[in-house]
């Protein structure tokens, strides 16, 4: 079973093909999200301090019936925390609210602020200042790995270059229809392993006819036809489920081989313009404010 295989990291950290993101589940539903999931057989768990839901993800992991060690837990420094106090109060919050003794993976949940996503300043010196705390953690034990998420080739190569551990993931915005080819070669590259979060593009590949007529034709669903997607690319997907029988069927895609012919075709799906109501945060296109609000922009594709 997929849910019972895992990739290296360049640590020798070995972390489960298959996770469960949490995005968007409140944190009085979390617990029982993440119970569900470990019933389900998933070992990996993935959330951020910007989610608001480490305390239901935490209550979650202490009360699934397994042993800690046995669940990769992955949690994120929040994107505004460029600053080393408050990157380190972050840390701590997040230790504190997961209370689950150590964090399997910290990451850097964006380059800029969220105000400021992809728009010109890379934060270079704020980010390898948070990464060298990050890596005080990592060394003393509490955190087991350390990675980035949504950093682009040059923000890889500024901690390659001046930090003293490399990057071990980077977490990216990656489905059929949004390959972001150059950062996945240049990461698999370096020995970073690639996550895909909304691996089914927030649901819009469910709308797509082209996308369906695929998996029809493999006899699977259009999340399984995403997920094998993303694990025939070599990279680790993060689906977002609270449904029970949706992390089941997203975890049955053993003996399913996408050809490559079908694999070209699903790379060359026009790209998505309109995420729907996730249209509205950064990641997805959308523009931040510094008071926290959200407005849609267009969604510009980048390689």
């Amino acid at each position: 079973m997929i849910l019972n295989e895992t990739y290296t990291l360049h640590n020798g950290v070995e972390i489960p093909k298959l996770g469960l993101g949490t995005w968007e589940i409140a944190d009085e539903n979390a617990a029982q999200a993440v119970r569900d999931a470990v019933a389900a057989g998933y070992r990996h768990i993935d959330t951020a301090w910007g989610y608001g839901n480490e305390k239901g993800v935490g209550e979650g992991i202490r009360t699934c019936g397994l042993p800690r060690e046995q669940i990769f837990v992955t949690t994120k420094l929040h994107a505004d925390f460029k600053t080393y106090e408050s990157a380190k109060r972050g840390i701590e919050e997040s230790l504190a609210s997961l209370d689950i003794g150590y964090l399997d993976m910290l990451l850097i949940h964006a380059p800029q602020p969220w105000s400021e996503f992809r728009e010109g300043d890379h934060y270079f010196e704020d980010n390898l200042m948070v990464w060298r705390l990050m890596e005080e953690y990592y060394r003393d034990g509490r955190i087991r790995a350390i990675g980035v998420s949504n950093f682009e080739k040059e923000d890889l190569e500024n901690l390659i270059a001046n930090a003293e551990v490399r990057p071990m993931v980077n977490q990216v915005l990656c489905h059929i229809s949004n390959t972001p080819a150059q950062v996945i070669e240049y990461s698999q590259s370096q020995g970073i392993l690639v996550e895909a979060y909304s691996p089914i593009g927030h649901g819009a590949m469910l709308r797509n006819a082209g996308v369906r007529g695929i998996a029809d034709k493999y006899g699977i669903s259009v999340p399984q036809l995403c997920i094998r997607y993303c694990l025939q690319l070599g990279l680790l997907p993060l689906p977002k489920t609270a449904n029970p029988e949706h992390m089941k069927n997203n975890a049955d895609v053993d003996g399913v081989v996408i050809s490559d012919e079908d694999m070209e075709l699903l790379r060359k799906v026009p790209t998505i313009t309109n995420y729907g109501d996730a249209a509205l945060y950064p990641v997805f296109g959308g523009k931040m404010s510094e008071d926290g609000s959200c407005e849609a922009r267009d969604f510009v594709k980048r390689d």
